[in-house]
C-alpha cells in the first residue's frame, strides 16, 4: 500500500513539474515537428520567375504596341491579353505551390485523358485555328489557347506518378519504361497530327528526362531515343515544304528572302542591339514586316536589340540560375514523386529555351516554340507559371 502511494505521488509530482514547465515556457508546446523555412532555392526561383514575368510583359508591350496601333487596334490589345493570362498564371502558380500533392495525385490520369481529348479540338470546324500551317490552336470567342501546352504538363505528371509508384521495379521494362515511352509516343503523335514538331520534341524530352532521373536502364533509353529521332526525321522528310523550312538554317544567307527571312531579320536586330541596346520600346526591326512574330517566337531578338548584350546575358543567366536552383530542389527532396516532377519541369524549361534561342540565333531550325515567360502566348505563360508553382511546392517542402 505504501509503495503504491509513493508511485502515485511520484507521478503527480512529475505531471505538476511538466505543467509548470509548460506555463513558464509556452513556446515549447507542440515542437515535435518544427516547421523549417523554405530553402534558399525557393526564394531564388521565386525572384527569377517574378522578374522574368514582369520583363516579359514589358517586352510584349514593346513588341506589339506600335504595330497594333498601325493596324487600327488599341496599342494595349495584346499586352492586356498577356497580362490577363499572367494574372491567371500567378493564381495557378499559387494554388500549385500550396496544394499538397497527396490530395491531387489521384487526378493525374483523368487529367491526362482530358488533355488528350483537348488535342482533338483544333480539328473541329469553327473551333480550330490554324497559325503558320499548324492546326494547334483553339479559338473560343475571345480566348485562344494551345492544348499541347496543357498536354506537356499532364504527360510530365503522369510519367512522374507512374515511375514514383513503381520505383522498386525499374528493372522491369514492361512495368516502367514501356508505359512511359507509350505516353511519349501518344503525346508526340498528337502533336505531329497538328503539324507541331516543336511541341512533340519538347514532350518527348520531358518523358526521357523523367525516365532518366528515375533510373531507367540506359540502353533501352538510347534505343528509344534513336527510334524517336528517326521518326522525327521521317516526319520532316515527308513534306518537301517542311524539309526545306527545317533545313534552311544551314544556309541562312541563301534563303534570307524566303525560308530564312525571319531568322535573318532576327540576326540583324541582334547585331544592331550592340552591347547596351537601343532602349526598351526603341527597337526598329519589330516595326512593319521586318521581323514577323516579334512578340512570340522571335521575342528574344527584340530583347537583344533593345537591351543589348547586357540583356541577353541577364536573360540567359537567369535561365541558368533557375535551372540550377531547380536541380538543387530535385536533389534535396526525399519524395520520389517530387524528385521526378521537379526534374521534369527543369528539363522542360531548359529544352524549350534552347530550342527557341537556337532557332532565333540561326543555330537550330525554327520550330515555332515560345520562349518561356517572355513570348506572347497565353496558354504557354499560364502553364509555365503553374508548372513553376509545382516546382516551388517541392522546394518549400524540402526538409
Amino acid at each position: 500500500m505504501t509503495s503504491s502511494s509513493t508511485l502515485i505521488g511520484d507521478r503527480r509530482r512529475a505531471a505538476l513539474a511538466r505543467s509548470d514547465a509548460m506555463r513558464r515556457h509556452p513556446t515549447r508546446r507542440n515542437v515535435s515537428h518544427p516547421v523549417t523555412p523554405p530553402p534558399t532555392a525557393f526564394y531564388i526561383i521565386t525572384v527569377v520567375v517574378t522578374v522574368f514575368t514582369m520583363l516579359g510583359l514589358v517586352m510584349v508591350l514593346s513588341a506589339t504596341s506600335i504595330s497594333q496601333f498601325h493596324q487600327g487596334n488599341s496599342p494595349w490589345r495584346l499586352f492586356n491579353r498577356q497580362l490577363m493570362w499572367a494574372v491567371l498564371g500567378v493564381i495557378g502558380m499559387w494554388f500549385a505551390m500550396r496544394a499538397p500533392t497527396r490530395r491531387w495525385r489521384r487526378l493525374v490520369n483523368p487529367a491526362l485523358s482530358v488533355c488528350c481529348g483537348l488535342m482533338l479540338l483544333p480539328f473541329m470546324p469553327g473551333i480550330g485555328d490554324q497559325v503558320n500551317g499548324a492546326n494547334a490552336w483553339v479559338a473560343l470567342g475571345p480566348i485562344n489557347f494551345q492544348p499541347s501546352e496543357f498536354l506537356k504538363l499532364a504527360v510530365l505528371l503522369a510519367s512522374a506518378n507512374l515511375l514514383a509508384k513503381r520505383h522498386t521495379e525499374m528493372h522491369d521494362l514492361r512495368r516502367t519504361v514501356l508505359p512511359v515511352l507509350a505516353l511519349a509516343v501518344v503525346g508526340a503523335l498528337l502533336c505531329l497530327a497538328q503539324n507541331d514538331l516543336g511541341s512533340a520534341i519538347v514532350l518527348g524530352s520531358i518523358v526521357f528526362a523523367v525516365a532518366f532521373i528515375a533510373g531507367s536502364p540506359l540502353l533501352p533509353m538510347v534505343a528509344a531515343g534513336a527510334v524517336g529521332g528517326v521518326g522525327a526525321l521521317a516526319f520532316v522528310m515527308s513534306s518537301p515544304r517542311r524539309e526545306a523550312r527545317f533545313t534552311a538554317f544551314m544556309n541562312i544567307a541563301a534563303h534570307k528572302d524566303h525560308l530564312s527571312y525571319q531568322t535573318y531579320q532576327a540576326m540583324i536586330a541582334m547585331a544592331q542591339g550592340g552591347f547596351t541596346g537601343s532602349g526598351v520600346g526603341r527597337g526598329e526591326n519589330k516595326l512593319g514586316e521586318f521581323l514577323p512574330l516579334a512578340h512570340s517566337d522571335f521575342i528574344f531578338a527584340v530583347i537583344a536589340e533593345e537591351l543589348g548584350m547586357i540583356g541577353v546575358v541577364a536573360v540567359l543567366g537567369g535561365f541558368m540560375v533557375l535551372a540550377y536552383a531547380g536541380v538543387q530542389v530535385a536533389m534535396a527532396t526525399h519524395d520520389r514523386f517530387h524528385q521526378l516532377m521537379a526534374g521534369g519541369i527543369v528539363s522542360w524549361l531548359v529544352v524549350q529555351t534552347l530550342i527557341n534561342v537556337g532557332g532565333v540565333t540561326g543555330l537550330m531550325p525554327v520550330t515555332g516554340l515560345t520562349l518561356p515567360f517572355f513570348s506572347a502566348g497565353g496558354s504557354s505563360l499560364f502553364v509555365t507559371l503553374t508548372a513553376t508553382g509545382l516546382l516551388l511546392n517541392v522546394a518549400r517542402n524540402v526538409r
